[in-house]
């Protein structure tokens, strides 16, 4: 039955029954009307009208669900689909919203996929560009700055010396830069190899102090997984050192219920009430990717928290883990 004759029913029973008990009781009419009959009406349509509103909303209760769920859907943080509750027209606009959900969290996730790789495949690039091309012709300026100080005369060895320095330095700040964009040593010696020398390299101004833990023995996630895993990691991080104030971050790695399990935890200011910005977002992003569970919260003593479990089929917890 289509949602117009519903209503339309439903009104209908109402109004018959407020007519036959006008016509079949002994209530009656006069001209003028008098208080008693008057109150009688009055109570008649009040209860007319408040069957009619609650027939109302019990039919329309699964529209009530479904505006709700418009209004606080994220495609970055999937939650349950609505219950396809109710009849006719009201089921079909439920299933048909749920069917747009799937369809626009899939070429979402495309999409972002497709972005977020050409992304890392332009990293690679610039990465191997300052590697080869910059790297290079400062390593050659290097050289020539040896030689030329070991002809100079001793006013200017020491000048010359400097500059050494300064180039070294400028060498040193572009491989190190050149290691963020491309991650070698996540392809050459894994995950766990990656995120320790990530805390290893990370800058640690002010006192702040890096604890890390990861256990041995992690099931395989994939060079896609690995990737993911390892760039929130160093978004993390490099919030935490910008912005978040702390003096300890702990950094995990670790068998989970559901799967591997990254946590990392400061002692900053938090989240507090700021809206997410585009590096919070970037990492719900990337999680979607690979099917994981990323949550931000705020830890039992304030700073905060964010865990990321990457799932892993047939996968059990050990009773004891070894950790490095």
């Amino acid at each position: 039955m289509s949602l117009f004759w519903r209503i339309f029913l439903l009104n209908a029973a109402v109004l018959v029954a407020a007519g036959a008990l006008l016509l079949l009781g002994p209530i009656t009419v006069s001209a003028p009307v008098v208080l008693t009959e008057a109150l009688i009406l009055a109570g008649g349509m009040a209860a007319m009208l408040g069957a009619n509103a609650l027939l109302l909303r019990l039919g329309l209760a699964p529209l009530q669900r479904v505006t709700r769920a418009m209004t606080t859907t994220d495609l970055l943080s999937p939650r349950p689909r609505p219950e396809v509750a109710g009849h006719g027209e009201i089921a079909d606009l439920i299933e048909t919203f749920n069917s747009m959900l799937d369809r626009l969290e899939a070429e979402r996730a495309t999409s972002s996929a497709r972005a977020l790789w050409a992304q890392e495949a332009e990293r690679r690039r610039v990465a191997q560009e300052l590697h080869d091309e910059v790297g290079q012709t400062l390593t050659a300026v290097l050289l020539e700055l040896k030689r030329v100080t070991g002809h100079a005369p001793e006013p200017l060895r020491e000048e010359l010396a400097h500059v050494q320095e300064i180039t070294r330095g400028s060498l040193d700040e572009i491989r190190r830069i050149a290691r963020r964009l491309r991650p070698g040593v996540l392809e050459e010696l894994g995950l766990v190899s990656a995120l320790r020398a990530l805390t290893t390299e990370t800058p640690t101004p002010g006192g702040l102090t890096i604890r890390r833990s990861m256990e041995k023995d992690l099931p395989e996630l994939g060079e896609e997984a690995e990737l993911v895993v390892y760039r929130i990691a160093q978004e993390c991080l490099t919030n935490t050192v910008r912005h978040a104030g702390a003096t300890l971050v702990e950094l995990s790695l670790r068998r989970g219920p559901g799967g591997v399990e990254l946590r990392i935890h400061d002692d900053g200011r938090g989240l507090g009430d700021a809206p997410e910005g585009a590096g919070l977002r970037g990492m719900r992003e990337r999680a979607l990717l690979i099917g994981a569970g990323l949550t931000f919260g705020t830890g039992p003593a304030g700073g905060t928290d964010v865990r990321l479990v990457v799932p892993v089929p047939d996968f059990d917890v050990p009773a004891e883990n070894g950790s490095a």
